[in-house]
């Protein structure tokens, strides 16, 4: 039977599950309680937020989508909703992992879509939100200081023969 407090966490779940722009699960054992704290604080300052719960509820939250992720949910399973941006929670999972060497990713989803360990390591390396957008304002910038610098090439080759004609009448 379900009780209540199972199902105010599957609907807890649910609503995580639709605000979530990512999600990734891990496999967390070996790590400490208070490892888990640390972990749990650094999701915090990237819109991220780290839950461990049984996997069967975590299987009811899913809804329709359960039978997609019923084989990732087997041990334990922790699972890392991203808010704010897809990949940020991600960087931060890994590098904590990396930094404790306990840990390890088991999928995730973006969107609807399921995603093995191997995409999940090709996004990490995609750069963060606030770069990205850096580089895009710098790609949208090039051809207009390019044609900046073409258009004065030609006066500033004016202003220096005007200098040189000068310089050969004073002298």
């Amino acid at each position: 039977m379900a009780t209540q407090k199972k199902m105010e966490t599957v609907q807890e779940l649910t609503d995580k599950i639709a605000r979530a722009k990512s999600l990734i699960f891990a496999d967390y054992v070996g790590l400490k309680h208070k490892q888990l704290e640390e972990l749990r604080k650094s999701m915090r300052k990237v819109d991220a937020e780290f839950v461990v719960t049984k996997n069967k509820l975590m299987e009811r939250a899913f809804g329709d989508k359960a039978a997609a992720v019923k084989p990732i949910l087997t041990h334990a399973t922790a699972t890392i909703f991203s808010y704010k941006d897809e990949v940020s929670g991600l960087k931060e999972l890994l590098k904590f992992f990396k930094a404790a060497n306990i840990g390890t990713t088991k999928a995730g989803m973006l969107g609807d879509v399921i995603l093995t360990n191997n995409e999940i390591t090709k996004l990490s390396k995609i750069p963060g939100r606030e770069i990205l957008l850096g580089q895009l304002a710098g790609q949208l910038k090039a051809p207009i200081a390019n044609l900046h610098h073409a258009l004065a090439w030609n006066l500033n080759k004016f202003v220096w023969a005007l200098n040189s004609i000068k310089a050969k009448k004073t002298a």
